[in-house]
């Protein structure tokens, strides 16, 4: 699996690679969950979430997104439609 800060800045795929937003990367990536969802990256945030693993993380960022966005979101699947992130076991990137 590739780095946190990798995955959360992913911008797509190109065959098995991650393609990576490095400027993003580079200003955001040390931030946490809620930090990055309360400078309104939410896409990352979430990405953030997920990688975690930690079920208290992800509810406090759904929570947090359907108070900003006026949404009634429940759990993380459902959002992983919205943001079209998902965990995928990639070993590899390559950053812009």
């Amino acid at each position: 699996m590739i780095a946190r800060e990798d995955f959360i800045f992913a911008i797509g795929f190109e065959g098995a690679v991650a393609v990576v937003d490095g400027k993003a990367k580079k200003e955001f990536g040390k931030l946490g969950t809620m930090q990055l969802a309360e400078k309104g990256l939410y896409r990352a945030a979430f990405s953030s979430a997920l990688y975690s693993k930690k079920p208290d993380e992800m509810k406090a960022f759904i929570e947090f997104f359907n108070v900003k966005a006026g949404t009634q979101y429940s759990d993380a699947s459902q959002l992983s439609r919205l943001f079209g992130v998902y965990l995928e076991e990639v070993s590899k990137t390559m950053i812009l």
